[in-house]
Order: structure tokens, then sequence, then C-alpha cells
């Protein structure tokens, strides 16, 4: 344990930039527990550059880091996935079995076995991750290529915007709504298509609504989920294994088939394009316009222009602002939007609103 200095934190602190849009209680206190000293000074770098953000501890193993949580109190915990002793997932569990309240963002390597391992850990409660810099690329590169993807994150998890107008999601989705009560009226939703975008603490979300869903679900689910390209495949896989209905990584140009989750590759848009009955799925990497690959906007829009009125589309936990416009288009169509309410999501930022 290196627990930090309050003189040298205030110090920071008073000369620090502050992160845009924070809403919640300063400073959030962070814990960081990671095996590699390498990493344990590239966040100490980035985070002690935020006067938002207290660093108040570093852990070199699990033990020690479940110590500190206990005695420190953190509000998150920056937590290596792959150590010896006690690893990532050992930790997730302790912290689960010994009910601490803390908040995880999952620090990964970019590998077949990290990813699995990442998507293990986010289905144990971990809300997010980041995946570590390649240690060829230096330290300078490292810091500005993890600050760019941790501190957004860290906004996410606890920013809340103003005027936001979010509904509740039901905990089990159904295409058929209820019967209005007594004086009540509404118009029936005749979905031709299920469209999903998610990013934040998505995979645990995107779980629990797929594996809810029989396998003859009558409707073509199509899924923009912010994640790598390697992420991405092994999330098809593992919820495919989960689920009663398939689950496919879209690859080149797919047909778009009821009872079949389309999951958008990593680092590529999914596209919809033709009729309602014979709906094709286009993996294309142009739109620079799109600053998400995949793009939920760019799939929402298309699917709307496919399917007009008959588009479903759901909004889950997430961050920024993706998803905004593709939704103003599906309401444009004549479409029916769900988004997750702020109290029930990973993240409360969906998206931008």
């Amino acid at each position: 344990m290196h627990p930090q200095s309050s003189g040298s934190t205030s110090r920071a602190a008073r000369s620090a930039p502050k992160l845009a849009g924070m809403e919640v209680p300063i400073p959030i206190r962070v814990l960081v527990i990671d095996d590699s000293a390498v990493m344990r000074s590239l966040l100490r770098t980035i985070l002690g550059a935020c006067a938002n953000i207290e660093l108040v501890g570093m852990a070199s193993d699990g033990p020690a880091g479940l110590e500190a949580m206990e005695r420190l109190h953190p509000d998150l915990v920056l937590l290596d996935i792959e150590m010896p002793g006690m690893n990532g997932l050992e930790v997730l569990a302790e912290i689960r079995a010994r009910g601490l309240g803390v908040k995880v963002i999952i620090c990964s390597t970019l590998t077949r076995r990290g990813a699995s391992t990442t998507l293990e850990a986010l289905a144990r409660g971990a809300l997010d991750y980041v995946t570590k810099p390649a240690a060829q690329h230096g330290a300078r590169e490292g810091i500005a290529t993890l600050s760019r993807e941790l501190l957004p994150k860290i906004i996410a998890l606890f920013h809340v915007g103003s005027g936001q107008s979010l509904i509740e999601f039901p905990a089990k989705l159904s295409v058929v709504p209820a019967q209005p009560g007594p004086g009540e009226a509404h118009e029936p939703i005749e979905a031709r298509v299920l469209v999903i975008g998610v990013s934040t603490g998505g995979p645990a979300a995107v779980e629990r609504i797929l594996s809810a869903l029989p396998a003859d679900f009558p409707l073509p689910i199509l899924i923009a989920q912010h994640m790598p390209r390697l992420f991405t495949a092994l999330l098809a896989e593992r919820l495919d294994g989960l689920c009663s209905l398939s689950v496919r990584e879209v690859e080149a140009i797919t047909q778009a088939a009821p009872g079949i989750a389309h999951l958008a590759r990593g680092e590529w848009h999914m596209e919809a394009a033709g009729t309602p009955d014979h709906c094709l799925l286009r993996s294309t990497q142009g739109h620079p316009d799109e600053r998400c690959r995949p793009s939920v906007d760019l799939l929402f829009r298309s699917a709307a222009s496919v399917y007009g009125a008959g588009v479903l589309a759901v909004i889950l936990t997430g961050m920024g602002s993706d998803g905004l416009d593709g939704c103003r288009a599906v309401h444009a169509a004549g479409g029916k939007i769900l988004v997750q309410t702020g109290r029930r999501a990973r993240s409360g930022e969906c998206p931008g609103w």
C-alpha cells in the first residue's frame, strides 16, 4: 500500500485542471490496485492532474487492496484484472461478499485472455474497463492514451446531467405492452425490429435483456456496443452460450433475421439497408463524422430508414451523446424508444440527455 500525502494532494488540487461537467461531491476518492509499477505510475500521473480526483492510495496486490478499501472507503477502485495470487475476479467476489459499495473500473490488457476475463468481471459487477497502453509506445503516449479513455469513464460513472428525461426500463422486455388501466389508452407497439445502443456498463445490461428473451423471439435484434474488436467477438460468444436465442457478431454483409441478436463488430459501424422483409446489415468503417465506432446514431438512423415506425429502440447504460441523434430519427419515423433510467443504469449518463 502506498497512501498519498494529503499535503501533496491539496497542492495538486489547487493547480490542476477540473473535469468538465462534474456534478458530484468533490473530490472523487480513487484507489488503484495493480501489480505493475509502471501502470501505477501512469495512473498516479493521470489522476494527480485532476483537481476533482483524490488518489487516496495504491496497492500492488489483491489482499492489500481489500484492506485499503476497508480503511480508506474510496468511491472508485481501478482494478488490475491479472495479478498473481488473488486476481481481479477474486477481488471482485470479495468486494461483493463484504458488501463494499464501491464502483470498480477494470484495467485490462488487449489480448484474448484479457478480454475474456474482463467480460467476466463486467458480469460480476465491474462497471467499466480500460485497456492498458502498449509498453512499446512510451510513457508520454501511454499517459495521453489512457487519459483519453479513463477520464470520460470516471465522469460518466459519477455524473448525472441536469434535465435528463428518462423512463423506467422494464425488468423483462415484451414486444406487446401491458393493457392500459381504467381511463388510459395507448397505441400498440407494432415493432418490426429491436435496436439496442449501449456503452459503459453495457455487457451486463445486454446479457440481462437477451437472456430473458425466448429462442423464437419474433424480431431481429441489432446491437451497437462501444467496445474494441476483440471484445465484441468474445462478447458474442459469451452471450450466445448464455442465451436461448442466437447471438452473432456481424461480419461483412448479413441478413437480419428474427430470433437472432446481431452485434456490431468492435471498431466497425453496422448499417441497415433494404426493406423490412429483406434487411441487410453491412459492416463499414466509413462515416468519418461519427465519433464512435460502432455508432449507435448510425445504426438507429439506418434502422429508421428501413423499418420506419416499426423500430423499437432501446438506449441502455452509457456515456456521451452517441444515440441521441439516432433516437431523434427513430422518433421522426414514428418508432418507439425506451431508455434505461439513470437510477438503474451502470452509468447515469444516457446519452447526453
